[in-house]
């Protein structure tokens, strides 16, 4: 059996406090990598306006005002996973916008490797993955 002094790296790292605080930056790590990157999406719609995403929902015979959906999935979800408010139901609903996204706009694309052999929607259920997991972690005590 060896000993563990408090200046030991296995003893610091195994320390419960230590634990904490690493699981507590690693989902505002995940927060707010994953929100600011769809924000950044989010932005570039509210500037440059949703007239594919209407397009899209209205081809799939859905209301067209289903289209403005995509900035809360975007815009407004993100910051509030970004602030730490609300974030398990904003993750939730960032998730339902990328998955939406793959419906509308990707779906012959499911079952498809990418040039590089990947999943053709690798990108998008990455996202949409990653938003479940932050609905599933909670925000943390660094918000």
């Amino acid at each position: 059996m060896e000993l563990q002094t408090p200046s030991s790296p296995s003893a610091t790292l195994s320390h419960p406090l230590m634990n904490s605080t690493l699981d507590d930056l690693g989902k505002l790590i995940l927060r707010v990598s994953v929100a600011g990157m769809l924000l950044l999406h989010g932005v570039f719609k509210a500037r440059n306006g949703i007239g594919f995403v209407h397009q899209q929902v209205a081809e799939s015979g859905l209301p067209a005002l289903l289209a403005y959906g995509v900035y809360l999935g975007e815009v407004v979800a993100p910051i509030l996973v970004i602030a730490g408010f609300l974030t398990r139901p904003a993750a939730l609903i960032m998730a339902f916008d990328l998955l939406m996204a793959v419906v509308l706009a990707r779906n012959a694309d499911v079952a498809k490797l990418n040039a590089g052999g990947g999943w053709a929607i690798e990108l998008e259920m990455m996202f949409a993955l990653c938003e479940i997991a932050i609905a599933c972690l909670g925000v943390g005590r660094l918000a």
